[in-house]
């Protein structure tokens, strides 16, 4: 059933992806150059973002359960854009070690929601037919707002203070959750949402071991996992090594490579929605994954600002290519078991377990042995993953309708 929207509801879509990126920017990557700021070591920053990554990684999978049995989604996402905004201001004000670990958990337990609340109103809105075009015109929403929140907070980093880029991330809640008024609640199709299939009479959603015995998603599991362990890392060690020795200046090149990282995403997010339909998933799979140990590597050849600023080309190719065809894949994986957030929030679990593993354990081989060292170990994992992606995983495009499922979601 081909679902009409109305332009109201896909233009709040649409602003809520730019505003939340805007929100959540101040807390990523800019967090480890302010914290640096402030004497804090590699292995005193790494361990901070890992034990507040903790209560975001195990909420996860209870919070895309929660999307799949609520109705009120927009409600969830209005309350993770206060949560980040609170523990925001509460960073600014007090940047020692607990209240930052404090501030993360709390940011990391209800911002889980964003990712899964979207994907479900957007699923429920436009239906699986239109899913890969809304989800790369999403992605490419979501990039925008990073480009231009990166740039506003390293504009504020350098004129003003680094602290007040936590005050311009509080300030931004407000048209966030303004944003939420504009979808309209009547158009998100429940059933749709959850994973169901058009016109599908409510049933029992699939269980859990259903989804464990499913062999593709497994693999992808894994893909995915390995792919953000491999990622975390690199950006938050390249700001720290841009803080060395360069004071008020490094904020304005991490804001560079954020820029240069999220531009090339918005250019290339509804391209890759659009070929996820025609090309099918593994082969843009492939380029993401095949950019990233190129990306690791190229950091070890070069201490140039500017060519380090350059090499953000590759995060950009990867990072948006994974953002819009995961979603996808994910999709098309659970279609027909009404488990479709619960994945995406399991999935995303075992990701933040990797990415926060990440960021523990190549800042302990950084500050044990070199930059050099800490990059060449990330691009040896990317390689792997690549190779599991080649080898293992099948295009899943395919799988439309009975006929295709996977023989596990067939059983339900």
């Amino acid at each position: 059933m081909d679902r009409q929207p109305s332009a109201r509801s896909l233009r709040g879509l649409d602003w809520l992806n730019f505003l939340l990126a805007d929100v959540q920017s101040g807390v990523g990557p800019f967090l480890a150059i302010y914290l640096a700021g402030y004497g804090w070591n590699e292995q005193r920053v790494g361990l901070a973002l890992t034990i507040g990554a903790v209560a975001g990684i195990a909420s996860q999978t209870p919070a895309g359960a929660l999307v799949d049995w609520l109705k009120s989604k927009r409600a969830l996402i209005a309350a993770g854009v206060a949560a980040l905004a609170i523990g925001a201001l509460f960073i600014a004000f007090f940047p020692s070690f607990w209240p930052v670990v404090t501030a993360q958990m709390f940011i990391g337990a209800m911002s889980s929601f964003f990712m899964p609340a979207i994907a479900a109103i957007s699923l429920g809105i436009v239906g699986h037919r239109l899913f890969n075009l809304r989800q790369g015109r999403n992605q490419a929403f979501n990039s925008a707002g990073n480009v231009v929140a990166a740039l506003m907070m390293g504009l504020i980093g350098y004129f003003i203070s680094n602290r007040g880029v936590f005050f311009f991330v509080a300030v931004l809640a407000v048209p966030t959750i303004l944003s939420l008024f504009l979808i309209r609640p009547d158009e998100i199709d429940y059933e749709l949402a959850r994973g169901a299939r058009d016109g599908e009479d409510r049933g029992n959603p699939a269980s859990v071991l259903e989804l464990i015995e499913d062999r593709p998603l497994m693999i992808f599991l894994c893909c995915a996992v390995m792919f953000h362990f491999a990622n975390a890392a690199m950006l938050p060690l390249l700001g720290e090594m841009l803080a060395k020795g360069k004071g008020r200046t490094s904020m304005m090149f991490m804001s560079a490579c954020v820029v240069t990282t999220q531009f090339t995403i918005t250019l290339l997010a509804a391209w890759a929605g659009r070929s996820a339909g025609s090309w099918g998933r593994k082969p843009l799979l492939l380029i993401g994954f095949g950019v990233l140990p190129i990306r690791g590597v190229l950091y070890t050849l070069t201490h140039n600002l500017y060519l380090l600023v350059g090499i953000q080309l590759l995060d950009g190719i990867g990072v948006g290519i994974f953002g819009v065809v995961s979603v996808l894949v994910i999709a098309d994986l659970t279609r027909g078991t009404g488990r479709f957030n619960l994945t995406l929030g399991a999935i995303a679990t075992a990701v933040g377990i990797g990415a926060a593993l990440s960021q523990t354990i190549a800042g302990s081989i950084v500050h044990h042995f070199s930059d050099r060292a800490g990059f060449l170990f990330l691009a040896s994992v990317a390689a792997a993953a690549f190779a599991i992606l080649w080898l293992f995983m099948p295009e899943t495009l395919e799988w439309k309708g009975d006929a295709h499922a996977p023989a596990s979601m067939a059983k339900r």
